[in-house]
């Protein structure tokens, strides 16, 4: 990794890009450059048949400029770095804080190009890349440019051993509040290489990081558990933790976004099969035709009653007070 610093003094972790790599990226760039000088000068030969000598030289030197230096210049430039060589062999130009790069690099690189790869073959770009620390050539030194790795191997995850079965669960009521990142990282990295590290070096690693543990926790470990099991139980209590933590979390945000009965109304908004609970049931009355209603004599007069609660007396029960 090289420690590229920014300009608000923060070091980026990047991996510079090595003479084999960028070789095979210049290889692919010339071979697409010089394809399309080709046909460029086979077509300025038939275009130009007609004019002297000093005139079809002219046009040469013009389209050698145009498409060998002005070319790159100007991908390296609206790419921010990223030619067709570089973008396939997953590198990049940058500056040497780590930021884009902008016309004048991008130009002053072309130049020196010109000198380091076409007129001497790539034998002073491949020296310089050999002798210089981050493999920069001499349009990189002068340009204050770099190029580094974009892509990256992704980094192999190896799982923390699970502790000794009689271990699961003794750790129940561990308080582990305290404990910091740090701790919980080295711990981690420990049970993913103990089977890697000397048995005398583990041993006493393990024993390190138990007395820091306890430290932190205030409780000592139970009698005749070792350093290396000890720290395995309370690793996977801790991410048990976690994933009843996550579990509980994701059932609250489940039943939190659940209907919630409106206005008294049943839950899942299916409709009331009855009358609300206190008020009397009324049957609907039945639909009649119009010939049946215009021979129906007229209903007889019902008492009134008086609803509850409106300033009328009491409520009738349907007998007649006496006299």
């Amino acid at each position: 990794m090289s420690g590229l610093v920014t300009g608000d003094a923060v070091v980026l972790g990047v991996e510079p890009a090595r003479l084999p790599s960028r070789a095979l990226a210049v290889l692919i760039d010339l071979v697409v450059v010089w394809a399309g000088y080709l046909l460029l000068t086979l077509g300025l030969a038939v275009a130009t048949a007609s004019l002297d000598k000093a005139a079809v030289m002219a046009v040469s030197i013009a389209s050698f400029l145009l498409v060998l230096v002005g070319a790159p210049i100007a991908v390296e430039t609206l790419t921010h770095g990223r030619s067709l060589g570089k973008l396939a062999c997953g590198l990049r130009v940058v500056r040497d804080d780590g930021g884009p790069i902008r016309f004048r690099h991008a130009l002053v690189r072309g130049a020196m190009g010109v000198v380091e790869i076409l007129m001497t073959f790539g034998v002073v770009a491949c020296v310089a890349s050999l002798v210089s620390e981050r493999g920069r050539r001499l349009g990189d030194v002068f340009a204050g440019t770099l190029v580094v790795r974009e892509r990256m191997p992704a980094a192999r995850t190896v799982a923390v051993p699970p502790p000794p079965p009689w271990l699961v669960g003794r750790f129940g009521g561990l308080d582990l509040s305290a404990v910091p990142e740090g701790l919980w990282l080295e711990i981690r990295q420990y049970l993913t290489r103990s089977r890697e590290l000397d048995p005398v070096v583990g041993r006493r690693l393990a024993e390190r990081l138990a007395d820091e543990l306890v430290t932190r926790t205030g409780t000592p470990p139970p009698a005749g558990v070792p350093a290396g099991a000890y720290l395995a139980g309370v690793v996977a209590e801790r991410q048990a933790r976690d994933a009843r933590r996550a579990f509980a979390r994701g059932a609250g945000a489940a039943a939190g976004g659940a209907a919630a009965p409106r206005d008294g109304g049943p839950v899942g908004g299916a409709a009331a099969s009855g009358p609300p609970v206190g008020f009397p049931s009324v049957a609907a009355p039945a639909a009649a035709s119009p010939a049946a209603s215009s021979l129906a004599p007229p209903p007889a007069a019902s008492p009134v009653v008086t609803p509850p609660g409106t300033g009328g007396g009491r409520r009738s029960t349907g007998f007649a007070p006496p006299a």
